[in-house]
């Protein structure tokens, strides 16, 4: 590791690294591949033939799965050892949280488990509170819930009523308030429940058991989507919590929260991943099936495209959720070595790459949607029948741009985190933007004669980010400390930020697969690559044009158009024959398999 080039959050706007340097899931090993496999048998066999009754919703079934699979060990996979889970790797447990993602509502209710509803007591928690909860939540025995959202405070989190005072006999903190939206209420044991003491200015956190009296659950509410997760308020009625039960310090709890909240925004990434690629095999197993005019519909065009364009971007998306992985995995370790405990090394680990969970969560979450909708229109009147999968993960899919925090949140994450982070000295954004400003009219893209294949597409993607460089600086220098208010502004420069990265993560990944197995010999990878490349020049076109007319006027905007035309010109493809190629391997084997 010593060896590998590591970029900080969001500094992959002004560097670039080697392909031998990132993870690709061509490199999963037998016993990572074993996890997988056995989280696939348990959806095979305990969840999709009782789809239906979860989704009825059947609260007590779906209670006795999540028990089943806390039997089997899966609780446990981002639990150390010594508190009855397996300690896997981050990689590992993005792997698993990837497979789960195909479990419908069963995969909410095992992430929120999993995650923000044991997580916090594990890196936050003290000894004491890792023993006596972390043990029997990493076995099933205990079922978690997070408890962040109130009415009228949800993306703003920090606003919340909620409130905990300190007891006479100083034993307690007495609890009031209100919760809404909460995965596992109606059968979670333990709570994790942001309050502020007193009237402190921000929150703190709690572990709250079910059984505490004032504790009221709501009945679970009715949703357009994930029916068989339980959802619901909860109310707190003077509930005595006892002191030893708060988490970390007192006002750490918001800290905690938005801790939480990156890493359910990573994961988020992983676990729309493996639902892409089942809408994939739904899609082509049909299209495969289906016969219209004598012949089978994988055989249109129209179809092929649609086929070939999933497949890309379920790919790319995979490409950058391992690379961001790897970073991750990679930092933890460091901090680890450098005397951290386990819990905070994770979890800071984990919060530093706040820019690339942000573009993982909003980019993953609309690939989703972008994939499940296009599998409802392959299976026509059919997709639109509950008979078919489609129609529930069409449903299931909506709720990914919402929680976790809204994509229209996250992309002004994006873009301002960037920013916070060079301004801090992370890297050098700005003297890198005020260099291509000054040499603005002379820009050339710097083509080469002769250069490789994987030369020219890094070169349009160093293109792609010295243009987005440019362009914040510009808006930065117009709008000032104003910036922050022009939120249209900051999604154009997210909207071109998103799918660099990507395109960056994807070409990486292809390279490295060539390093390791040789030049496939009908390049459909590359022809993956030369399709998103392609696209990406025309996405970022807009939203730069977009911005430019926000801070520009007839006398200066003409410089910075040219920037657009020079810096996203990218060699012209036939993208029906390649999307052609694409498609063509996915229905040979009926399911996806890149």
């Amino acid at each position: 590791m010593e060896n590998k080039k590591v970029l900080k959050s969001g500094e992959f706007l002004v560097d670039e690294i080697n392909a031998k340097d990132i993870f690709i899931p061509e490199e999963f090993n037998e016993e990572q591949k074993m996890i997988a496999q056995t989280i696939q048998d348990f959806l095979d066999t305990e969840v999709y033939p009782n789809i239906d009754k979860i989704d009825s919703p059947d609260i007590n079934l779906m209670k006795s799965i999540l028990k089943k699979a806390g039997e089997l060990g899966l609780m446990g996979i981002a639990i150390p050892e010594e508190y009855g889970g397996f300690g896997q790797s981050f990689i590992t447990q993005m792997l698993a949280a990837e497979v789960v993602g195909a479990g419908n509502s069963f995969s909410v209710a095992f992430m929120a488990h999993t995650g923000i509803g044991t997580l916090p007591i594990m890196y936050y928690g003290n000894e004491d509170q890792r023993q006596r909860y972390v043990t029997q939540l990493a076995t099933g025995e205990l079922i978690g819930a997070y408890c962040l959202t109130e009415p009228g405070a949800g993306s703003d989190a920090n606003s919340g009523k909620s409130s905990a005072v300190l007891s006479d006999d100083g034993k307690y903190y007495i609890l009031n308030g209100q919760k809404m939206w909460i995965t596992n209420a109606g059968f979670a044991d333990t709570q994790v429940v942001f309050a502020k003491i007193d009237r402190d200015r921000v929150l703190s956190a709690f572990i709250v058991e079910r059984n505490f009296p004032g504790v009221v659950v709501n009945p679970d509410e009715h949703k357009m989507g994930i029916k068989g997760s339980s959802t619901a308020q909860i109310f707190y009625n003077d509930v005595k919590v006892p002191v030893e039960n708060l988490i970390g310090n007192r006002g750490e709890g918001f800290r905690i929260a938005l801790s939480i909240l990156h890493m359910g925004r990573i994961k988020l990434g992983a676990n729309v991943l493996g639902a892409s690629k089942k809408a994939i095999c739904d899609s082509v197993k049909y299209a495969n099936e289906r016969k219209q005019f004598g012949v089978f519909i994988s055989s249109f065009g129209s179809i092929k495209h649609k086929l070939a364009e999933q497949v890309i971007r379920s790919f790319a998306l995979e490409s950058a959720v391992y690379r961001l992985s790897k970073d991750i995995e990679d930092l933890i370790e460091t901090n680890k070595a450098s005397g951290m405990d386990k819990g905070k090394a994770s979890m800071e680990g984990i919060s530093h790459y706040a820019v690339e969970a942000a573009i993982l969560k909003v980019y993953g979450s609309e690939v989703l949607d972008f994939i499940v909708d296009e599998a409802v229109q392959i299976h026509g009147g059919m997709g639109y029948s509950a008979e078919m999968a489609v129609e529930r993960g069409y449903r299931d899919s909506r709720i990914n741009r919402i929680f976790e925090g809204t994509n229209e949140i996250n992309r002004l994450l994006v873009v301002d985190t960037t920013m916070k982070r060079a301004m801090k000295g992370d890297f050098d954004l700005f003297g890198q933007a005020e260099a291509l400003v000054a040499n603005l009219e002379g820009l050339t893209g710097n083509h080469k004669d002769g250069e490789s294949y994987f030369e020219e597409k890094l070169r349009n993607i160093k293109n792609f980010k010295n243009l987005i460089l440019i362009l914040i600086h510009g808006v930065s220098k117009y709008f000032d400390k104003k910036l922050i208010m022009e939120q249209e502004v900051l999604n154009n420069l997210t909207d071109m930020i998103i799918p660099t990265y990507v395109a960056e993560a994807m070409a990486l990944r292809i390279q490295k697969m060539e390093f390791l197995n040789g030049v496939d010999s009908s390049n459909i990878y590359r022809k993956m690559l030369d399709v998103f490349v392609y696209d990406a020049a025309d996405k970022i076109r807009k939203p730069a044009l977009d911005a430019i007319n926000s801070f520009t006027d007839s006398t200066t905007s003409s410089k910075y158009k040219n920037a657009v035309e020079t810096l996203t010109n990218v060699a012209g493809i036939n993208v029906k024959e390649a999307r052609r190629a694409i498609a063509e391997k996915l229905i040979e084997d009926n399911c996806y398999k890149f």
